[in-house]
């Protein structure tokens, strides 16, 4: 069979591959339920069949607002073959920022996936004046619900019997240079831009990254939201493979859903990564006796694995061994036993982090991109040379990548990147220079076998009075290695010197507190107690040393908050919006330079 050319061209790739095995599961009821290709095939054409008899022409921008579930899919392909543009938003954004998407894309149709979301988009409906139709996946009394859209389609198919000749006229028009989806960018620097991609340019990133997995495996579990682009390519791949994709229940239940699923691989971002480890941290702090040394002896063995095992000693080797055996082999249990790929996305892992659970046999690799590269411009891979500590891989090989000599920026060019921004010509011309090349606004290097290395964003960097440019992200990401630090954002432009404010892990720092005779018991308290100030000071000293004299943070003061979402401190990826970190903290930031 043909490899797809469109990404809906993925239904009948799956219908003649592997009809038998389960596309979707998802817990309903407590019980995990199987979805088939037919049952897909089916649902996709009755939303088509239903967008039709509403008129939606090729272009238009159809809204969903849901998290991962097999419906996303059902309306994904629905929407697609009709040549109509898919337009997934956030579930957890504001109301502000739904009334701007919704109608800068001026969207008529939204589905969404809970009555809390259909409330929400109600309490702005008035200021919807493009939006006609609104739905829900889950249903809800008194309101259409995605079960009508099918019905819709029904009736459309029995009053117009040529409908799946139509249909199927309507999908050869469309070609793979086609735009298929919008994705508003988070907006870490000002408002949300919508992102026009190609099928193209999203089946030449599952095209990059086919081969990796194993030939055997079949099953992913799938968490992130699929609104987000990297996750969202991540789901065709895992189609183009046939895998059977489970949906989490919810970010705090991905371990436990790992433990029902033994999924063989799944996508993730540097935050969970970093969770992970400080709950294996954790639990070995609470060990005692030669227990616990044995699981620090592990720890400190995976810190020091290389991923090239051509330069492991043979005495590495036997240590490895056994190391797998008395701790390794539980943690991967811990994580249902099969699963043997983490993909990482969205922000630079630290390379400790990569060495530690590469040797303990959850093998993670990265990838790096933009929402306007589909998203992906370089990534790790199987292959025996395919990774290197600290890097994010080789330079995709169907697109170019550059570096540029004055800036060290990234550039890239090919299908890829996105045609533009809807209906924003100026900022289009600003990312995309008249010869092509997309600016990433992300700076780095190739070393001399080509690995891509990331050194920081352009944006993010500031100059300090005496003259000195600093790469804040660095600092931060060295910093965040301990698991003290949940967050940070190191501050100074203008300054004398670089200084930061850190959101502390408290759940780490309780048992801290609680193994070192530490009264306090609020977040307030805790960050206000000198002993605890003492041992974040311990903390910055240690990695100060490996600074150099004007990177170094020079004072630092806690914060009580957890950045989120929900404060908007975090994009929903988890990227920081750094001004609105130093907006909610003026006075604590200009009290650390007086």
């Amino acid at each position: 069979m043909q490899e797809p050319t469109r990404l809906f061209d993925l239904l009948q790739w799956r219908k003649e591959l592997h009809p038998e095995r389960p596309v979707f599961k998802f817990k309903e009821n407590g019980e995990w339920k199987e979805h088939f290709i037919d049952e897909y095939i089916e649902k996709s054409n009755l939303i088509s069949y239903a967008l039709m008899h509403l008129g939606v022409k090729k272009g238009e921008n159809i809204g969903l607002i849901s998290a991962g579930r097999p419906e996303w899919n059902y309306v994904d392909f629905g929407v697609q073959q009709t040549g109509a543009v898919l337009l997934p938003i956030y579930p957890t954004i504001s109301e502000d920022d739904y009334q701007y998407i919704l109608n800068d894309a001026q969207v008529r149709l939204l589905v969404v996936e809970t009555p809390t979301l259909y409330n929400k988009i109600s309490n702005i409906r008035e200021k919807l004046p493009h939006l006609e139709n609104l739905c829900t996946i889950v249903p809800m009394e008194g309101v259409k619900s995605i079960d009508d859209i099918y019905e819709i389609g029904r009736r459309y198919l029995a009053e117009h019997p040529d409908a799946p000749q139509h249909l199927q006229e309507m999908k050869d028009a469309l070609t793979t240079d086609d735009v298929c989806t919008m994705i508003y960018t988070s907006g870490t620097t000002g408002v949300p831009k919508g992102a026009m991609l190609t099928h193209r340019g999203l089946i030449m990133n599952v095209q990059e990254i086919k081969e990796s997995p194993g030939k055997t495996w079949t099953k992913a579990l799938s968490w992130l939201p699929m609104c987000h682009i990297y996750e969202r390519m991540m789901g065709y791949l895992y189609q183009w493979l046939c895998f059977t994709i489970a949906y989490a229940e919810s970010i705090a239940k991905v371990g436990d859903n790992c433990k029902e699923i033994s999924p063989n691989m799944m996508a993730c971002v540097p935050r969970f990564i970093e969770k992970v480890y400080d709950k294996i941290f954790r639990k070995g702090e609470k060990m005692t006796g030669i227990k616990k040394k044995i699981f620090d002896w592990a720890i400190d063995l995976a810190f020091d694995y290389d991923l090239d095992e051509s330069k492991l000693s043979c005495w590495y080797k036997l240590q490895k061994r056994i190391a797998d055996k008395l701790v390794y082999k539980e943690i991967r249990e811990s994580m249902g036993g099969e699963l043997y790929m983490l993909v990482s996305g969205g922000a630079t892992i630290q390379p400790r982090l990569t060495r530690f659970f590469s040797c303990v046999g959850l093998d993670l690799y990265e990838g790096y991109g933009l929402t306007e590269c589909s998203p992906l411009i370089a990534v790790t891979n199987s292959n025996k040379k395919g990774r290197k500590i600290g890097s994010v891989g080789f330079a995709m090989r169907a697109i170019e990548v550059r570096i540029d000599s004055q800036t060290n920026e990234i550039q890239c060019r090919g299908g890829n990147v996105m045609k533009g921004y809807y209906n924003q010509p100026e900022l289009t011309a600003e990312a995309i220079d008249s010869e092509g090349w997309f600016h990433t606004g992300d700076t780095g290097y190739f070393d001399p076998d080509g690995y891509l290395f990331i050194t920081g964003r352009t944006k993010s960097m500031f100059k300090t009075s005496m003259g000195k440019y600093i790469n804040p992200e660095v600092i931060e990401e060295k910093m965040k290695q301990s698991p003290f630090i949940l967050d940070m954002m190191v501050v100074g432009a203008d300054q004398k010197f670089a200084a930061a404010l850190i959101a502390p892990d408290f759940d780490m720092l309780k048992d801290w507190c609680g193994r070192h005779n530490v009264t306090a018991t609020s977040k307030e308290q805790m960050i206000a107690d000198k002993t605890v100030v003492a041992r974040y000071q311990k903390v910055v000293d240690k990695y100060n040393a490996e600074l150099g004299v004007t990177e170094q943070v020079k004072k630092f003061a806690l914060v009580a908050d957890t950045w989120s979402e929900a404060n908007k401190f975090l994009t929903p990826t988890q990227k920081l919006i750094r001004r609105n970190v130093a907006a909610a903290y003026k006075e604590q930031i200009d009290a650390l330079f007086k």
